[in-house]
Parts: structure tokens; C-alpha cells; sequence
């Protein structure tokens, strides 16, 4: 199983505290961040498969812009946006801009858990289109190049039947020239091409 990376960004201290307790399990590592701008420092620095964002955060940089700067340096970074103040308007638009999901505090940790999951499947089905993808691209590649030798192959036998035939058609060539000639352009057909 692959671990998620989180980053949780909130600004209240016991959410934070309840992430890092929650979120202790085998399957995710957690960082956390109490603000906006240490957040977006901290993307810089390490890529996340997860950035969970309180909506409403003091200073200048609100869960909306952690959204924005997240899908700028870490595009395939899947963004949960958190809110105490829950609207169907506030929902649409952060799923407009890219988030992921939308949670409301306090936080359904159940909830959370099976977003986890669901990004989680979705980052192992991108890899394994990934893996997918590379296969494909080295058996056209391999194929491609076996029909090329093939091709070569091909012309080579033709061009050996050719001479075959009009050694077997002229008419002013003894039947041992014919036996001999005949014998090397057989021989032709036994040995691959240098």
C-alpha cells in the first residue's frame, strides 16, 4: 500500500492536534502547518498527495488560496477544504476551482477517512495507467521494430526469388551453371543478412 503525504493547514491549534492524532496510522504522513503562507513554503519543499485546508484562516492567504498555489506547484496534489461555516455557494465554487472534496468542521473523521481512500485509489489507478501506459509505449516499440526487420526480411526473400527465377528461366545458361547459381542463392535464403 502507498502512504498518502497530507499537509493539514488550519489555524486553530486543536484541529491540528486532532489530525496528528487521527491521522497516526501506517498509511499517511502528516505535516502540518498553522497558516497559509508557512503552508505554501512548505509545497515548495516537498510534494504532497493530500493538502487539507481550512477555508477561513487570518492574513492574507485563505483556504482558497492554498488551492490555487497547490494546483500551481503540486498539480496532482488532491485538496480537502474545511470550513465552520458550511454553504452550498462556498462548496460549489471550491469544487469549481479544483478542490477535491469539502468537509465540514467538526471534522467527520469517518468522512475524512473515506475521501482518504478514495484518493488513495485514484492515485494507484493514475500509477498503474502510468505503468500501463509505458508497457504499451515499449511493445509498439518492439513490435515496430520486429516489423521493420521483418519488412527487411521480406524484401531480401523477395529479391532472392527473384533471382531465382530468371536464373531458372534463362534460357542460354547450362543446367550446372543453372544447379550451381541455384545452389548459392539457396544458401542466400539460410543465411540472415549482415
Amino acid at each position: 500500500m502507498t502512504r498518502l503525504r497530507i499537509l493539514a493547514v488550519d489555524d486553530d491549534p486543536v484541529t491540528l492536534a486532532l489530525f496528528s492524532k487521527r491521522l497516526k496510522a501506517p498509511e499517511y504522513l502528516l505535516d502540518t502547518e498553522t497558516d497559509g503562507n508557512l503552508a505554501i513554503e512548505r509545497m515548495k519543499q516537498r510534494c504532497y498527495d493530500v493538502i487539507i485546508t481550512d477555508l477561513i484562516m487570518p492574513g492574507s492567504i485563505d483556504g482558497i488560496a492554498v488551492l490555487h498555489a497547490a494546483k500551481t506547484i503540486q498539480p496532482f496534489a488532491e485538496v480537502l477544504l474545511l470550513t465552520a461555516h458550511a454553504s452550498v455557494e462556498s462548496a460549489v465554487e471550491a469544487m469549481r476551482q479544483g478542490a477535491f472534496d469539502y468537509l465540514q468542521k467538526p471534522i467527520n473523521f469517518d468522512e475524512l477517512f473515506h475521501l482518504l481512500d478514495r484518493i488513495s485509489d485514484l492515485k494507484r489507478l493514475h500509477q498503474d495507467s502510468v505503468e500501463l501506459r509505458q508497457a504499451m509505449d515499449t511493445t509498439e516499440r518492439r513490435a515496430s521494430e520486429t516489423i521493420g526487420r521483418l519488412e527487411i526480411e521480406i524484401s531480401r526473400m523477395s529479391d532472392i526469388l527473384e533471382k531465382i527465377k530468371s536464373c531458372l528461366l534463362h534460357d542460354d545458361t547450362s543446367a550446372e551453371e543453372k544447379v550451381a547459381q541455384m545452389t548459392v542463392l539457396l544458401n542466400a535464403c539460410k543465411d540472415p543478412p549482415a
